[in-house]
């Protein structure tokens, strides 16, 4: 049975270029892979705050040009109808979401009192349009192998993200020589991969490198001798230390669990949408299992 966004992808290729049939399909699409969006939701019942209602209606009319091009070159038998509007849908958003926006909102937030829900909200979609935005730096790359890098890279991406929740009153827009907000982002970021560093110590070793490669699974789509020696310990879990490992009234979102995820080649977003946890709490707990399991990995492995 085909799905809603296929049915209609096909629906608009069917119908003829540049004709009011084909614009109102092309519309349908286009608020079908919407209500996916990520970002530019309300707050339970109430209306979209401005900041958000002018980068959804950005995002609306930028998406419909997009899929006018594209739509006529897509084949549902070679690509996924989901896969294929989530790849066009977020293209855009990372086109919209420039400094001037982020910025935007970072202002919104500014305005509500601390401890306020929609506050709350706000930072949420904050967070995720930072990340959307596709405008983090990647500091200090070239000083660690790729497979810690990433590991490395991803808890300092966390707490970056953290910290920017914690201290957005501080953000002052007419700092610095750029008056970027993204720039004040990146500065906090170069400087906690560096402190992530230290933090790690001395864990850039076979077995925590290849923990990392846990991070690299959809990328490489090969695994290493010992990464399948350490997924299937983790699996097999003897002691049930792995699963009793869990987000704190969330027993289905265990490091076991998310471990075995990650090997599967899921993506952070996947794993976050499936266990019903944002995705800094889930990849910040799992760096930090990761982290607390090493020395046991070593003892058991390497015996």
């Amino acid at each position: 049975m085909k799905e809603v966004l296929e049915k209609l992808a096909i629906a608009a290729q069917q119908s003829l270029p540049q004709t009011q049939e084909r614009q109102s399909a092309i519309e349908q699409l286009v608020n079908e892979i919407l209500r996916s969006r990520p970002i530019c939701r309300p707050l339970g019942a109430k209306v979209l705050c401005k900041v958000q209602q002018e980068i959804y209606e950005q995002v609306q009319q930028q998406l419909f040009c997009e899929v006018e091009r594209e739509i006529d070159k897509y084949n549902p038998e070679r690509l996924r109808a989901r896969d294929w509007t989530n790849a066009l849908r977020d293209r855009i958003f990372e086109q919209v979401l420039d400094d001037n926006r982020l910025k935007q909102l970072a202002l919104e937030i500014q305005q509500l009192p601390a401890g306020r829900e929609l506050r709350q909200h706000l930072l949420g979609e904050l967070i995720k349009a930072i990340r959307l935005s596709g405008r983090l730096c990647r500091p200090h790359r070239t000083k660690f192998s790729p497979t810690f890098y990433e590991l490395l890279y991803e808890e300092a991406v966390n707490e970056t993200l953290i910290y920017v929740c914690q201290n957005i009153d501080k953000y002052d827009p007419e700092r610095g020589t750029s008056k970027k907000f993204i720039t004040w982002v990146n500065f906090h970021l170069d400087k906690l991969v560096i402190d992530c560093r230290r933090k790690f110590g001395n864990v850039e070793t076979n077995i925590s490198c290849s923990l990392a490669e846990i991070e690299n699974v959809e990328f490489t789509q090969t695994s290493s001798p010992l990464s399948d020696l350490i997924r299937d310990y983790i699996e097999e879990d003897a002691e049930n230390l792995f699963k009793l490992a869990q987000i704190e009234k969330q027993p289905k979102a265990n490091f076991q669990a998310i471990a075995l995820a990650r090997f599967a080649g899921k993506t952070w977003e996947e794993i976050s949408e499936e266990l019903g946890v944002v995705v800094p709490t889930l990849s910040s707990f799992y760096q930090r299992c990761c982290r607390k399991f090493t020395a046991k990995f070593k003892a058991d492995l390497q015996n």
